[in-house]
């Protein structure tokens, strides 16, 4: 008790607490007293106020601020130096830009998702992408493109050649078009005309390409590539009024045309030095007469691709006189024109005639000379016999014909007989809905007689969808007979230095052998391929192929066929389907359903 004065009264003097020592205890934990480890209320405050301790704050904090700073420099300086290290970080700018070009328009169209992909690399090559005039050259306008877009395109793009594409085609889900929206896309592109490399047009009826065609009067001196397309065609608006003249009739350097039920009055400063000429969908007076298209002919001498398509044929009645051809061709009517000169075209590969008018087709073609003619369509002409016949006579000369398609077509099948073994560089025959191609006609593929050669020996694609009138037999034997010599069949020949001289009995062994392993003729009645299987060989993997004739061996054999297309063919049945894919690498025909309707074959 004597000891709590003593304590009271040190607690209110002005003497500041000792500090505790190092040795000192700590006070047991729940203990009320206090020690000499507490501060006093009362303590001095003149080293420990609160701006001092505020100031000594801030000033690390810049310090440390400043630090940092200098280490993030430092840290971007270090990435820097180590990319420069990598190979792709030293190329120059120009060949960065050349690399971006490649990748983002190395087709027909560009790829905008590799460009929005290039500029988020890094900061570098967004800069190099956005300075490369090249890959802002392609600007599509419609009804669902952002104008916005175009715009930019045509900034960045500088004065580099343009790609113009107004595509305003009508679809359902865009709903009626408008030729307001035409008129101002036209408007915006209008000032670059002087740019553009290629144009495209797809509107929907005369009126609104006429009014958008209204605005192309300036000069095109890199225009190439020119293209109109109407899709109404069959409409009838009787809007002929001509927006003449196009570009100022200043293209020097147009090389292809494709004109879609347009009326520009076939004026011939479209038409002239062309490599590709399409013309499509003129009907009625807007078709082009036998004389437009040889004069336009005669303007393009260099011309490589010609396509012809929906147009009415000429009136017979409206010409001013018909021509016969000689008997040979079954007095087929020609159209008389005025200039009876014949056409050389050295450089045309490739010819299409869809419904081009039987007429007009069949007497241009009696004017042409082709002999670099690769490719060649007749779709929809009634009888092609007088257009066949044309072929032969330009085999006689040079006729590289590799690809051959006649679909929905009447021809003289003696006449087509002829024109095939001119065409030994043929390798893709297409039928299509042709009713006279029959067995007889098909043989000719087969193995040709003694003392002549392969018709067609590089062929690999036969198409014969909806031809119904070809047997089962007869495509057998063309697939047998094109068939590579088996190792047991066709021993190794030879060679002349090696080859030992037969004798009798040798003779007679091989007249033997081969006797024994001629195959027994069976009925071409039977429907089942199964059924005659072990006397023809049909399902065997060794099949039989007959004794080649000494020009045979001499030439060569034919390629093997890759591809058959049989089609709406119903007269092969599945058995014989399946055996053709055996030694066919594609066969294609209709699926034919199970009675639990799946797929059974394809």
């Amino acid at each position: 008790m004597c000891d709590q004065p003593t304590h009271v009264t040190s607690a209110y003097t002005d003497k500041p607490a000792p500090l505790p020592r190092a040795h000192d205890p700590a006070p047991p934990s729940g203990s009320f007293s206090r020690g000499p480890w507490l501060s006093s209320p009362r303590r001095s405050t003149a080293n420990l106020s609160i701006p001092h301790l505020r100031e000594a704050l801030h000033s690390l904090e810049s310090k440390m601020a400043t630090l940092l700073s200098e280490r993030d420099l430092l840290e971007f300086r270090l990435e820097q130096a180590v990319r420069l290290q990598s190979p792709v970080q030293r190329l120059p700018n120009d060949l960065l830009s050349s690399i971006f070009t490649i990748a983002v328009l190395d087709g027909e169209d560009e790829d905008s998702i590799t460009r929005s992909n290039l500029m988020l690399v890094c900061k570098y090559w967004r800069e190099v992408a956005i300075h490369t005039p090249m890959l802002w050259t392609r600007i599509t306008m419609g009804t669902h493109r952002s104008i916005d877009r175009a715009l930019l395109k045509l900034d960045r793009s500088k004065s580099a050649p343009l790609h113009i594409c107004l595509d305003f085609s009508p679809r359902m889900e865009h709903g009626t078009v408008s030729t307001e929206s035409i008129v101002t896309s036209m408007d915006l592109i209008r000032p670059a005309i002087w740019r553009w490399q290629t144009f495209h047009l797809i509107v929907p009826s005369r009126p609104q390409a006429h009014a958008a065609l209204t605005r192309c009067k300036e000069q095109a001196p890199l225009l190439e590539v020119l293209s109109i397309r109407v899709a109404h065609s069959m409409q009838e608006d009787h809007y002929s009024t001509p927006p003449l003249p196009l570009f100022a009739r200043y293209t020097p350097r147009l090389r292809s045309t494709s004109f879609t039920s347009f009326n520009f009055n076939w004026d011939p400063a479209l038409l002239s030095n062309l490599r590709v000429l399409k013309l499509g969908g003129y009907w009625n007076g807007y078709s082009p007469s036998v004389d437009v298209i040889l004069r336009t002919l005669r303007a393009c001498p260099q011309l490589e691709e010609l396509v012809l398509r929906n147009m009415s044929d000429v009136d017979p009645e409206s010409c001013a006189s018909l021509l016969s051809e000689s008997s040979e061709q079954d007095d087929f009517a020609l159209a008389r024109v005025s200039d009876t000169r014949a056409i050389h075209l050295p450089r045309l590969r490739k010819a299409s005639f869809y419904y081009s008018g039987n007429l007009r087709t069949r007497t241009v073609f009696s004017l042409l000379s082709f002999p670099a003619l690769e490719r060649i369509e007749l779709c929809y002409l009634d009888n092609v016999s007088p257009i066949l016949e044309s072929l032969r006579k330009q085999s006689l000369t040079m006729l590289p014909l590799r690809h051959l398609r006649i679909e929905s077509c009447f021809l003289n099948e003696l006449r087509f007989a002829r024109l095939l073994p001119r065409l030994p560089a043929l390798n893709t025959l297409e039928l299509v809905d042709v009713e006279d191609v029959t067995s007889n006609l098909m043989r000719n593929f087969a193995t040709p007689p003694v003392s002549q050669t392969w018709v067609c020996p590089k062929l690999t694609s036969l198409s014969l969808e909806g031809c119904t009138a070809i047997e089962w037999e007869t495509l057998r034997s063309i697939v047998e007979s094109r068939l590579p010599p088996h190792s047991r069949a066709f021993p190794r020949q030879p060679t002349p230095q090696e080859a030992p001289t037969p004798t009798r009995g040798s003779m007679s062994m091989s007249s033997a052998s081969a006797s024994s392993q001629r195959p027994t003729a069976f009925s071409s009645s039977s429907s089942s391929a199964s059924a005659f299987a072990t006397t023809a060989h049909i399902l065997s993997h060794q099949p039989s192929a007959p004794a080649l004739s000494s020009t045979s061996q001499t030439i060569g054999r034919p390629v093997r066929l890759e591809s058959i297309d049989l089609t709406r063919c119903h007269q092969i049945g599945k058995e014989m389907v399946q055996w053709l894919r055996m030694y066919v690498a594609d066969v294609r025909c209709e699926a034919v359903k199970s009675v639990w309707g799946e797929t059974a074959l394809s």
